[in-house]
């Protein structure tokens, strides 16, 4: 995993985890790597792992059960998605709209090219 400098390393993993659970990778009450075994293998401080742990939990998207590990939420996809969401329009959606407006596009154009492209 390459770490970029623009966010804490701990948020990035945090992203990790997260893209597993809304990929499904990761479903509801499996266990997840060890901290020790996620630092090792992203070659960051243990602490930095146990932080990102830490942050998920408070968010309930992980939980502990004591001396056997972490675990998936039952609700960590629903909770994941509404953190995501919540970030993208607080993030990346004002600089969104901004070039759509320095580029002079109508919210039908982007409709309309949305449908183009994502005919599933």
């Amino acid at each position: 995993m390459d770490f970029s400098d623009n966010r804490p390393i701990y948020l990035q993993i945090a992203d990790h985890f997260c893209n597993q659970i809304l990929n499904k990778k990761w479903t509801p009450d499996e266990r997840i790597p060890s901290v020790r075994d996620v630092a090792v293998q992203l070659e960051v401080n243990p602490n930095t792992a146990i932080r990102a742990y830490h942050f998920l939990q408070d968010q309930d998207v992980l939980y502990n059960e004591r001396g056997v590990g972490y675990f998936i939420s039952d609700h960590a996809f629903d909770r994941v998605l509404e953190m995501k969401r919540k970030e993208f329009i607080m993030e990346k959606l004002p600089g969104f709209y901004r070039d759509m407006k320095m580029l002079g596009f109508s919210a039908s154009e982007l409709d309309e090219l949305y449908r183009e492209h994502h005919m599933d």
